[in-house]
């Protein structure tokens, strides 16, 4: 099992800040690609950022240029760099990853997705 603990989530002014964190513990061998979704009330959950383990990034039209996506060098913490918040970027935002465990002797690996709990971010106006 992988679990992935998020922080950072908060209220804050519209054209503020925040820094959210994801963190992946547990039984794994490699953290493949990551992202960062978030659903507001009454709506579905979207796809905020993406980032592989080769630090390749994709953003949402909404956010380019105002959000940020990292991880660390271990590849196992991600981070989401909000500037310049607007009231509708208020939702719950949730880590995602894909974790890679190695099976057996002869490299068989299994892939499997694995979601936080989420961390709320409201920005108010």
């Amino acid at each position: 099992q992988v679990q992935l603990l998020e922080s950072g989530g908060g209220l804050v002014q519209s054209g503020g800040s925040l820094r959210l964190s994801c963190a992946a513990s547990g039984r794994f061998d490699k953290i493949n690609d990551m992202a960062w979704y978030r659903q507001a009330p009454g709506q579905e959950r979207e796809m905020v950022a993406t980032i592989t383990s080769d630090y390749y990034t994709n953003y949402a039209d909404s956010v380019q240029g105002r959000f940020t996506i990292s991880r660390d060098n271990a590849r196992t913490s991600m981070y989401l760099q909000m500037n310049n918040l607007k009231p509708e970027d208020t939702a719950v935002y949730y880590c995602n990853a894909e974790a890679l465990r190695v099976v057996n002797v002869e490299g068989a690996t299994v892939k499997r997705q694995y979601w936080g709990q989420g961390t709320l971010v409201t920005v108010s106006s």
